[in-house]
């Protein structure tokens, strides 16, 4: 009984961690219960489905997809191409998914062929690739857009007449899936259209692994030998996995952005990678196992920590910038202690099979015969 608790904290850590915060810092932040509620509605819709595109990669063994900011660019490539030509409403939004995809898919490819050239290092890997392309997205952005890519609508220029503002608005698609099925509940706004979004990603995942692609991602993340010698095309299946992956995070980066109403064009895609990565932790989640569970409930106890901290911190000692910052560290130190868990789990679990072996060789070594000389 005790092993099998200990198991269970250890492999909870992490969202244990999080709602002993959340219990803490609850009744500091005297938020009221409706305010509450009506938020964590709203970003359940807005940032779920972000954090769906974590999970193939993760079945396929190659971890956090930190290489998904790759297809948060797409997404916003895509709003800002619909922004300047003046689509609006859900066609806008449909339309931006469509210009995102080919984007997708061609970083996404470019991801994985790098990821393949250094397994056992995919996480890292994403994290600095996401950087480079960051520079590049950048040069587009900055330079290419009213240059090279022409761009018809001035308000979206810098004064120098190329290069995109730093703010872009979206009043044209601004909340239109979460406003194109109007429901309230005692209330509160519930954004049905993007719920319906989540569940037909999630349904996509669910069917996906039935599917004999996916069945191959199981076993090359079980076994990349093992799956080689059944004759699946394990960097062919590792790439299928990150071009999935990119694809649904640009996608969700439209979802998230239609309710945020406006686009950073420097910053937007940044922080997407690791929030996405720290609600999926917070859920119950690891480096090689996770679920759809894991990803609804991460969402919820990351984005519940996120809106009691600061005015918890304005309570105690009068500054909400302390909640900031700790809404930064702890994104930043759930993955940090995830990583760690998993690593101390691994060389635990390494152990404990030399010991189980030099356990059976012991036991099954013959004893030497007796007898002296005569």
């Amino acid at each position: 009984m005790i092993s099998r608790l200990r198991i269970f904290f250890i492999n909870n850590a992490v969202a244990i961690l999080i709602l002993l915060l959340i219990a803490v810092a609850l009744p500091v932040a005297k938020l009221p219960a409706k305010f509450l509620a009506q938020e964590i509605l709203l970003r359940l819709g807005r940032d779920t489905f972000l954090v769906l595109a974590l999970l193939l990669p993760i079945m396929a063994g190659m971890g956090l997809n930190f290489g998904m900011v790759l297809g948060a660019m797409a997404g916003q490539l895509g709003l800002m191409f619909i922004t300047d030509w003046g689509v609006v409403g859900i066609p806008g939004l449909l339309l931006a998914m469509i210009l995102s995809l080919p984007i997708s898919v061609l970083l996404g490819w470019l991801c994985g062929a790098i990821m393949n050239r250094a397994k056992g290092r995919e996480m890292v890997t994403g994290f600095i690739l996401a950087f480079f392309m960051n520079g590049i997205y950048m040069m587009v952005v900055l330079y290419a857009m009213g240059s090279l890519i022409p761009i018809f609508n001035p308000e979206m220029l810098l004064s120098r007449g190329y290069g995109i503002r730093n703010v872009v608005g979206l009043e044209g698609v601004r909340q239109a899936f979460d406003n194109f099925i109007p429901l309230r509940i005692h209330g509160l706004k519930v954004p049905v259209f993007s719920y319906l979004l989540i569940a037909a990603g999630a349904a996509f995942l669910v069917w996906f692994r039935r599917t004999k692609l996916g069945q191959d991602m199981r076993a090359v993340g079980q076994d990349r030998a093992v799956a080689a010698a059944a004759g699946i095309p394990v960097d062919r299946t590792r790439i299928l996995a990150i071009i999935i992956s990119t694809v649904l995070a640009g996608l969700g980066q439209v979802i998230f952005l239609q309710n945020m109403g406006t686009i950073n064009s420097i910053s937007s895609h940044e922080q997407i990678g690791m929030f996405s990565i720290a609600a999926l932790l917070i859920g119950g989640a690891s480096v090689t196992r996770a679920t759809i569970p894991n990803v609804i409930i991460g969402v919820i106890l990351f984005h519940m920590m996120f809106l009691v901290s600061p005015m918890a911190g304005k309570n105690l000692i009068g500054s909400g910038m302390l909640g900031e910052y700790f809404r930064q560290f702890v994104s930043y130190g759930v993955i940090a202690l995830a990583l760690v868990l998993y690593e101390w789990k691994r060389v635990s679990q390494e152990n404990e099979s030399r010991a189980s072996l030099r356990r059976e060789a012991a036991a099954g070594t013959p004893k030497p015969a007796g007898g002296g000389a005569a």
